[in-house]
């Protein structure tokens, strides 16, 4: 099953001691919850949140939501596609990140 979905994060929320240093670049770890039968009240069908270790994970505690996801496109493993709405991306520079 293939699926396409368009997602927005505040990057304001963005915790930044939970930034990776990598090879590349820096990285945050997020995680995603979606469901791509069901929406919420704002037409969105998930949620992305900053990831948390087990530890924190076990001890109750829940990543900072980001963001919103909207899924677009579904294609089940018989070729059935379901196109939901067109999407707009934005793309900006490193410039425009808030830090």
């Amino acid at each position: 099953m293939k699926i396409g979905f368009s997602a927005s994060i505040d990057v304001t929320k963005i915790d930044k001691s939970k930034l990776v240093v990598g090879k590349k670049g820096k990285y945050l770890n997020i995680t995603s919850f979606f469901d791509v039968h069901n929406k919420d009240q704002y037409e969105n069908n998930g949620m992305i949140t900053e990831s948390v270790s087990k530890e924190q994970r076990e001890a109750g505690q829940r990543g900072t939501i980001l963001g919103n996801i909207k899924v677009f496109y579904v294609n089940d493993d018989n070729g059935a596609s379901k196109d939901n709405a067109q999407v707009e991306g934005a793309d900006f520079g490193e410039d425009e990140v808030p830090w």
